[in-house]
């Protein structure tokens, strides 16, 4: 059996990105409380920042990972989201 590895839509790591971020202690109730930016370089959407209360979580797309940081700047937790796409699968 061959699995393949996807990328979760925007929406899914939103939603993902606020329940992290309450449990590390920011105020966001939902994924709309985010203030969402999307990085481009050369032509490329490479990756995505979810910001609320000083709180930043970064989704670095090719990486398939997003970082989470205090209002300091210190990183607090790396999620692998290619991983939890696999999990996801194999619990389905």
């Amino acid at each position: 059996m061959v699995s393949t590895i996807s990328i979760p839509s925007p929406e899914e790591v939103a939603r993902l990105v606020a329940g992290v971020l309450a449990e590390l202690g920011s105020d966001v109730q939902n994924m709309l409380d985010l203030n969402e930016s999307i990085l481009i370089d050369s032509g490329r959407y490479v990756a995505r920042s979810y910001r609320t209360d000083g709180f930043l979580a970064m989704w670095l797309i090719d990486a398939g990972i997003v970082q989470f940081y205090d209002p300091h700047g210190n990183l607090l937790r790396t999620l692998s989201l290619r991983r939890a796409t696999i999990e996801r699968r194999a619990a389905a």
